[in-house]
């Protein structure tokens, strides 16, 4: 039987047929879409069961080569291997098994499981995708002799795990813009503080949703993102997700106990990748429940999968919370879910992304809404009160330590807690990037890794500019420049 190439499409209907080599290195598509794959691959519950005593690498492999099967299996195996070891995932509890890459802790008595995703060198589950695409980038750009400018948006996470990808990687650049003054510290300290040579940090003045759309109307201006050879590594590259896509597997063969095992999954969510992935593990044959959709005081996704209405806010109308990372008011990453709602339709598509554009949102139809329903997922909205309280106490009951997205996980994940199904929730970070809500909540300082111990008072350089188009292209355009002088 001849297995089907892996091709792929844009969710606005006009880029169609590319190789997971070249949507790597391009990020967005032409037509401002996002890549999907053209089918998802089909893996039978008993093959998933059989890869229990797998390494995360080897795990990781047998996932990506159905998404990457452009790239020769011997190079991308040797490439997991190189991302996925031990010595670069050991920042979580001395207890761990530092092997796992991401072992699950199991709580409230055996019922929830913390699937610990933030042992990564920036501490945050963006390094378990990032790491990866840093060392996927510098091989694709020497096989092609190329240059790579990667043009980012942060609201907290995404920036320091990029930063720390690709710092001194050959041929790449990266140009990170976050919100001035809406992260934490810490996170503001992972970035700011790095003074490697090709790595330019801008601050935008206004909320994460500004930034992003400085990125997305960037990647969509055909020619300048030819002229500077600009890239994406947010998570509307697909990159990203398929390697996401693989601690699901890994946090299924942990929790459960036969191939047919439905295991439910919470989720923090602001961008909508991170469970997104999980979607795509689910609908290639993974034995997934409920998809339950964690959101804190910015509460777009609670309010699109409990009314139907998706409806975006402007950056006056998004809050500054202590779960920092998830204060987004437009997740990009949802018009792929919508994409695969709509039965693939790109006209549909558009045309939802037309009212998003005109009038700030959309009703979906109610046959549409009717898929949402069907498509296993919940939703669960958070405030900082639920957060403090959360950690308080699984702190003072259990001895364990969670930051505040995880917290909104948990709280949801209780919401939505079915009888007899084992949940996991997603960690998102390590409590050491959120010192002052966790000495609120528990009233001691959370241990930071040793190698993060005084960042927040090492120099710090970064560009604050307004949040403008034009101003940010003439910046890489000049940056570019002096690179040649």
């Amino acid at each position: 039987m001849t297995t089907q190439k892996m091709t792929y499409r844009s969710t606005r209907g006009e880029d169609a047929g590319e190789g997971y080599s070249d949507i790597v290195l391009t990020g967005l598509a032409r037509d401002g879409g996002l890549y999907l794959p053209a089918h998802y691959p089909q893996i039978d519950a008993g093959m998933i069961f059989s890869w229990k005593n797998l390494s995360y690498a080897d795990l990781a492999f047998e996932v990506m080569r159905r998404f990457a099967d452009d790239i020769d299996p011997q190079k991308l195996r040797d490439l997991l291997r190189a991302t996925y070891v031990p010595g670069r995932f050991c920042n979580g509890r001395p207890e761990d098994d530092a092997t796992l890459i991401t072992p699950v802790h199991w709580i409230d008595g055996g019922a929830c499981g913390l699937l610990s995703l933030s042992n990564g060198p920036t501490l945050a589950f963006k390094d378990m995708a990032m790491q990866y695409l840093g060392g996927l980038f510098e091989m694709l750009l020497a096989e092609r002799g190329a240059q790579l400018n990667i043009l980012g948006a942060t609201s907290g996470d995404t920036g320091s795990a990029a930063e720390y990808a690709m710092r001194g990687r050959r041929g790449i650049r990266v140009f990170m813009l976050s919100p001035e003054g809406r992260m934490s510290a810490f996170q503001r300290a992972q970035m700011y503080s790095l003074d490697d040579a090709n790595i330019y940090n801008i601050a935008v003045r206004g909320a994460f949703d500004d930034a992003q759309d400085i990125v997305k109307a960037a990647s969509s201006d055909a020619r300048f993102k030819t002229e500077c050879s600009i890239g994406t590594v947010n998570s509307i590259n697909w990159a990203r997700i398929s390697a996401q896509v693989v601690y699901y597997f890994k946090g299924w063969l942990q929790a459960a106990a036969r191939p047919d095992e439905i295991v439910d999954f919470s989720v923090p969510s602001g961008n909508f990748g991170d469970v997104l992935a999980g979607w795509i593990a689910k609908q290639m044959g993974l034995p997934v429940g409920q998809l339950v959709v964690a959101t804190n005081e910015n509460d777009v996704l609670y309010e699109f999968f409990t009314t139907g209405v998706y409806r975006v806010r402007d950056a006056a109308h998004t809050y500054v919370t202590s779960s920092p990372s998830m204060d987004i008011s437009k997740a990009s990453n949802f018009e792929r879910y919508i994409y695969d709602i709509v039965g693939r339709d790109p006209g549909r598509v558009r045309a939802l992304w037309s009212e998003v554009a005109d009038k700030g949102g959309f009703a979906l139809s109610p046959e549409e809404m009717a898929a949402v329903r069907a498509s296993g997922f919940a939703a669960a909205r958070s405030t900082h009160a639920d957060r403090v309280r959360t950690i308080a106490e699984l702190w003072q009951r259990e001895g364990v330590m969670i930051d505040p997205h995880t917290a909104d996980g948990l709280n949801a994940a209780r919401a939505h807690r079915r009888e007899g199904v084992k949940m996991l929730v997603l960690e998102t970070a390590l409590a050491a990037k959120f010192a002052e809500t966790i000495r609120e909540a528990t009233g001691v300082d959370p241990v930071e890794p040793e190698a993060y111990r005084g960042i927040e008072k090492r120099p710090q350089k970064v560009l604050v500019m307004d949040a403008d188009v034009e101003a940010v292209k003439a910046f890489i355009r000049r940056t570019l420049q002096d690179c040649k002088a």
